[in-house]
């Protein structure tokens, strides 16, 4: 069972749709027991960080998930999804997020030359760690996907980034550790390339 987690942040519709597209059949749900349930997990969102803890704890959504990843079972972050697996944001005032990995995420330093956030295309370079990466079969390395973010997340471990991206300086655009994969872009509006990442989730994650 393919499950798209609500917790009240993020189109979930667009993402839904996309896993549709690709062969998947998505249950986008709230409820705790199908969460803990769900055989692949995607966790997407567009928002602050603080918000959207405080919407998984409200929701008592938080360990379901954490349950989900502690079983290595596929899980796939979209954008706020792989923030939120950081020790902490500084977003807001700060915020402690879910711990699954160690590390922060940032703010792009501000420049007269960077609009912040960046909303549009870039480039993703796979590492050299990732040539095996199931989530990137087949997507031809240097592919363009579309970003909308202010934050980005600075693992204290190197050997997780999956991609990583310029803009205005390096930073971290995926991750992959066993089944637990996310991007800081959104592959549900990034046309081709990201309905053939999502599709690598939905047949070759399992």
């Amino acid at each position: 069972m393919l499950v798209v987690v609500d917790y009240g942040m993020g189109n979930l519709r667009s993402v839904a749709k996309a896993l549709e597209h690709v062969g998947g059949s998505p249950r986008v749900s709230s409820d705790p027991a199908l969460i803990q349930r769900a055989r692949q997990l995607v966790v997407p969102g567009v928002g602050a960080g603080p918000q959207a803890m405080a919407e998984l704890r409200a929701r008592q959504l938080i360990q379901p998930i954490l349950g989900h990843i502690a079983q290595d079972k596929p899980y796939l972050g979209i954008c706020l999804g792989l923030q939120l697996l950081f020790e902490r944001t500084d977003e807001g005032e700060g915020s402690a997020c879910l711990s699954v990995l160690r590390g922060t995420v940032r703010r792009f330093a501000a420049s007269a030359h960077l609009k912040i956030p960046q909303i549009g295309w870039n480039r993703v370079t796979r590492t050299p760690q990732a040539q095996a990466c199931p989530l990137l079969t087949d997507i031809p390395d240097g592919s363009f996907f579309y970003f909308v973010h202010s934050y980005y997340a600075e693992p204290a471990a190197p050997d997780v980034a999956a991609t990583t991206t310029l803009y205005g300086q390096p930073f971290v655009s995926a991750i992959w550790r066993g089944n637990l994969l996310a991007t800081q872009f959104h592959p549900e509006k990034s046309q081709r390339v990201g309905l053939q990442l999502l599709q690598n989730f939905v047949t070759r994650c399992q």
